[in-house]
């Protein structure tokens, strides 16, 4: 069988002496000592695997040009797993190599039997990686689950998703509330090689933390009170599959430290529990909060982030997707009315004009719980505007003082209810104001769950 390519750029001859020795039984052995040897070489023989030391000349003190290499080799091919070869004051800098495309990395001094599990573990990543490039080559079509639309913007999250749905890269979907994050990560799981393993979801920000730990990484039996059984966490029961952590922005420091080492060893314990289990999933994570300001002010972890984010994915929301809406409506309306046995023939032209003019703060979801709420109280056989219950401006756009600050009233509370699933002392705590209060002002705006 022949053996794998594995190019070694770094400036030091010592390095690339011992590296070649150790490596040469398991891999054909391919040296560069500068970035154009690394580009003339990696072109010609197009290796699966490449480990780079970010100091190379002229400047082999500091990191640009083993920067500019990294960028040159992953634009040439995507697909080839370069590993980092680090100090331990420079693993900043792996960090960093990591969010441009890096596949790992491991600091100096170079210890063989470590580096030795990295590259067995990026070789078979590129493996699957090609097998399934080879599959997706023969099938004519294949679909993005649930995700609809035709905008520019919603077609570049498909293209995106086509791209990385083969790789093992974990990915970080971020977006607005109600944008459909949760879609994307499903339409990477259906596209993967793990399809046919399980999809695992856990939302972060809605498990109370005491309980997210167990919720995550299982315990033994006794771990502590109430603890009767064993129980495996979502982690685990993702072995084979796709785990997906919603809303990970929520996630509390001190788990984030536990799940930056799962994202390293590929290994967890259990509460309560002594034993290494391995773990062989894939992690995406999404999040709606801002995550660059969480790191600023220290509640999110920023090793965690360059582990998560090899892959971003931003998910546009609903009022910048040039005519999807009037798509999603359509579509909506269709399956709520098979689902309620009605026959609708679609929506009025003012209903489309409330619906397009509607700001949508609760995004996808927002819509589609309106349309299924309209497709009950429809009486006729298209959906009009008094049954979206919106507002249809008139060419003029005037409007009183009064209806204006009342339709802004109105948007904010039902985004705050969408956000928090209804739950009105969530919301009502989160506007500032009394429960009566906003049952109150519910009445008044004709909101009803």
């Amino acid at each position: 069988m022949e053996k794998p390519k594995l190019l070694i750029v770094d400036d030091d001859e010592s390095i690339l002496l011992s590296m070649k020795w150790a490596f040469a039984q398991e891999y054909e052995i391919l040296l560069a000592g500068n970035r154009q040897e690394a580009l003339e070489i990696f072109k010609r023989e197009h290796p699966a695997l490449v480990t780079l030391d970010l100091g190379l000349p002229p400047d082999a003190r500091g990191v640009e040009e083993g920067f500019l290499t990294l960028s040159s080799l992953i634009s040439e091919n995507p697909y080839t797993k370069v590993i980092i070869i680090s100090g331990q004051e420079e693993k900043q800098n792996a960090l960093m190599a990591i969010g441009q495309g890096a596949y790992d990395f491991f600091c100096k001094p170079v210890q063989v039997e470590e580096v030795s599990i990295i590259l067995r573990r990026a070789f078979r990543v590129h493996q699957l990686e090609s097998e399934h490039r080879t599959l997706q080559a023969t099938r004519a079509e294949d679909s993005f689950m649930e995700l609809i639309g035709t905008s520019s913007q919603i077609q570049q999250v498909f293209s995106i998703i086509e791209k990385v749905a083969a790789t093992e890269a974990p990915v970080l979907i971020l977006g607005e509330s109600g944008t459909g994050k949760e879609l994307v990560a499903r339409a990477l799981h259906g596209r993967s090689l793990r399809k046919a393993g399980p999809f695992i979801p856990i939302n972060c920000a809605a498990i109370p933390e005491t309980l997210l730990e167990s919720e995550l990484f299982g315990h033994e039996k006794g771990a502590y009170t109430g603890a009767h059984t064993q129980r495996k966490g979502r982690i685990e029961m993702a072995d084979g599959g796709t785990l997906f952590l919603d809303e990970i922005g929520d996630l509390p420091s001190s788990l984030q430290v536990k799940l930056l080492r799962f994202l390293q060893e590929h290994t967890i314990e259990r509460i309560g529990g002594r034993k290494e289990i391995a773990i062989n999933s894939r992690v995406i994570a999404a999040t709606n909060r801002d995550i660059d300001q969480a790191i600023r002010d220290g509640s999110f972890r920023e090793d965690l982030f360059y582990r998560l984010g090899v892959v971003k994915i931003m998910v546009p929301p609903l009022r910048d997707r040039e005519g999807d809406i009037a798509l999603l409506s359509t579509t909506f309306v269709r399956k709520y009315a098979e689902e309620n046995k009605k026959k609708l023939l679609g929506l009025t032209k003012k209903a489309l004009t409330a619906l397009s003019n509607h700001k949508w703060p609760g995004n996808v979801r927002e819509l589609e719980n309106r349309i299924r709420r309209a497709v009950i109280m429809a009486q006729s056989s298209k959906i009009t505007d008094d049954d979206l219950e919106l507002d249809v401006v008139e060419e003029s756009g005037r409007t009183t003082l009064r209806e204006a600050r009342e339709r802004t009233d109105r948007e904010l509370i039902l985004r705050v209810l969408s956000e928090n699933n209804w739950n009105l002392a969530k919301s009502a705590s989160d506007l500032g104001i009394s429960r009566p209060s906003l049952y109150d002002l519910m009445e008044k705006l004709g909101i009803k769950k």
